[in-house]
């Protein structure tokens, strides 16, 4: 697990090691046990090609060191990721005649390459983000695994490219343009997210999921490896049971493949049932009781440390938690926004890195639960878009915007899931029904500031799926952009900045390809969804686990906003010194402060997004903000 960061530059515009260094080392918390920096002329001395890593030693501790080069010296690589295949690729390629001097499985992904070139991504069943100089064919290839577990930020300068793990190394970049994408403005308050692949800079973008990226003599394209397969595969399981037995045993392997490691590793623990059959499967393949890290809050309603405990205990694990406070999450909430490079998306985010750092401490690795939901049908919307068809077909569009609409409108503080389950049935676009599940409406955005944003996605692939029914296209979306540039994103960007790694065995394209061939009814047919997970882990979870209700990870922001966070919101919305107060409506602005402040709507989706872009536009200072602010004047 690393940071890279490097570039192509014209032979005119070739820099110095010290300045590839300095911004290498921007990121250093991804790699706090080494570094290493190379540069090189193309052939034609037409380009410069620059190199940088920090590395977290996770494989291989004392022989993985970057950038790494094949025998011949002629392929070089630096690798942000793993591959947990890399013994049997490895047992693989030298059965071809392929010869190792590492253990390490980047030594196995140039091998990988030089045996099947591009086409050796689709064997690769890990996580990463790599940039891979062959002077050979004097091409440089950067690539990002299925799912996008990793992040690669491309940025386009003067005839040359800049690459890196996160945003802050390319921003600084001497002479870089800081403009701000205006159109990512608008799609961060729709989505609650940035979808690639934009990010608020208008010259930086994601290099989106299941693609990679080849520069050769000037010129350069990108290609998709990688669809999610819930939209290319038709359901031929048939069988519950079948489907029972061959989904334990894959998970089993998932799990068991992201636990190879030659440094300590643990797992977070939730206590909801996606974290515990991680824990469960982890205790089944170790000697040792696993550690496991869980964060909490003093306020009861939102902490889940009671249920993580007897997980905890019923396992064996040696158990740690992190109690958050208010100061501390004021704290490291400015430190969340500077190592994701734009507004921080949720307020769990922040946990997530206070956690990652104190279990640093003791492991590099934890396995988590994420992307469970997003691959079985947990989440509510994904039951409801059932029903969302019948509801549409009975009530005619005029009879929900003129009765059901404003009646819902008009519902108390602590009805919110019923108002957005109502505000969704109302959506018949699936562009704008899937954004409205977890984010907000055109309308509240465009309130907020005062006029309209471009709507269209920047990437139509996440809504393309021809599939059998809404719930596959709804997984499909959330395969293809809530995760990856959402949730995934948290994970990544939230524990490197502990130093920590991340491994997540519901991301796991096998496991995937697997749950495709699943019918509906095997993932939402049951209280709760995700029925063979639960069916899966009925011998092995308490009922109380398995029975539980659906959660999500909580924090009492809007609790603590009329309290310890209060002054510092006032100052970040409202203040002389809020820049987005100077292009946004400041009545409706001030009208929602005091609403949720007074108890009387419950606006902190709205005020954590407006007062996370106020403080990424305090910390990374983009420019075009003047004009912004003489359109809202």
């Amino acid at each position: 697990m690393c940071g890279i960061f490097g570039w192509i530059l014209p032979g005119a515009r070739r820099q110095d090691h010290r300045l590839l260094g300095r911004l290498t080392d921007l990121m250093a918390c991804r790699g706090p046990d080494g570094s290493g920096y190379w540069l090189t002329d193309t052939a034609t001395k037409s380009h410069q090609i620059g190199l940088g890593n920090r590395r977290l030693s996770v494989i291989d501790i004392g022989g993985g060191a970057q950038p790494m080069w094949d025998r011949s010296g002629s392929i070089a690589v630096v690798f942000n990721g793993e591959i947990y295949n890399y013994v049997e690729l490895r047992n693989e390629l030298q059965a071809r005649g392929h010869t190792f001097s590492s253990h390490s499985d980047t030594e196995v992904l140039i091998e990988a390459y030089r045996a099947w070139g591009c086409d050796a991504l689709g064997r690769l069943r890990g996580m990463f983000g790599f940039a891979l100089w062959d002077a050979d064919r004097q091409s440089l290839v950067l690539a990002r695994d299925a799912f996008g577990k990793k992040p690669l930020f491309i940025a386009e300068q003067r005839d040359g490219i800049l690459f890196s793990s996160e945003i802050e190394p390319i921003v600084q970049f001497p002479g870089f343009d800081r403009s701000l994408d205006r159109d990512a403005l608008g799609h961060y308050f729709v989505n609650r997210y940035v979808p690639g692949p934009l990010t608020f800079f208008d010259r930086v973008k994601k290099l989106q999921p299941g693609h990679y990226f080849v520069w050769q003599n000037g010129t350069w394209s990108t290609e998709r490896y990688f669809t999610a397969p819930v939209a290319t595969t038709r359901p031929d399981i048939d069988n519950f049971d079948d489907a029972v037995k061959l989904f334990g045993e894959t998970f089993d392997e998932s799990v068991r493949l992201r636990m190879r490691s030659d440094a300590p590793f643990g797992a977070f623990l939730s206590g909801g049932i996606d974290s515990s059959a991680v824990v469960s499967a982890m205790a089944r393949h170790s000697a040792k009781p696993i550690k496991t890290y869980s964060v909490g809050f003093h306020e009861k309603a939102y902490s889940e440390l009671d249920h993580a405990r007897m997980i905890a205990r019923l396992f064996g694990a040696d158990h740690h938690e992190l109690i958050v406070e208010p100061k501390d999450f004021l704290a490291h909430w400015p430190v969340a926004v500077t190592r994701w490079g734009a507004p921080v998306v949720n307020p769990s985010d922040v946990p997530v890195l206070m956690l990652s750092r104190m279990a640093s401490s003791a492991v590099k690795v934890v396995l988590t639960g994420e992307g469970s939901d997003e691959l079985l049908g947990g989440y509510p919307k994904h039951r409801a878009e059932a029903w969302i068809g019948l509801y549409q077909k009975l009530v005619p569009q005029f009879v929900h915007d003129q009765m059901v609409a404003p009646l819902v409108k008009r519902l108390p503080y602590g009805m919110r899931r019923i108002k957005v389950a109502a505000g969704a049935a109302g959506e018949r676009d699936i562009v704008n029904r899937m954004r409205f599940w977890f984010g907000m409406t055109q309308a509240d955005a465009q309130e907020v500031f005062g006029r309209e944003f471009t709507m269209r996605p920047p990437d139509l692939h996440p809504f393309s799926a021809v599939a059998a029914s809404d719930l596959r296209r709804a997984l499909f979306f959330d395969q293809t952009s809530w995760l990856p540039d959402n949730l995934l994103e948290r994970g990544d960007r939230m524990m490197m900045a502990g130093s920590i790694e991340g491994r997540m065995p519901f991301m796991d394209t096998e496991l995937a390809k697997l749950v495709a061939r699943f019918p509906d009814s095997f993932l939402i047919g049951c209280k709760g969804g995700k029925a063979v997970l639960r069916e899966t882990m009925k011998a092995v979870l308490p009922p109380r686990i398995l029975s539980r209700k659906k959660v999500g990870f909580r924090v009492p922001f809007d609790e603590w906003c009329r309290g310890p966070a209060r002054d510092l919101l006032l100052d970040l919305l409202v203040s002389d010194a809020s820049q987005i107060a100077q292009f946004c409506q400041r009545p409706v602005l001030q009208r929602l402060v005091e609403e949720h402040l007074e108890r009387r709507q419950n606006h902190q989706q709205m005020l954590w997004s407006l007062a996370n872009l106020e403080m990424f536009l305090r910390t990374f200072r983009p420019a075009g903000l003047e004009d912004i602010y003489q359109k809202a004047a």
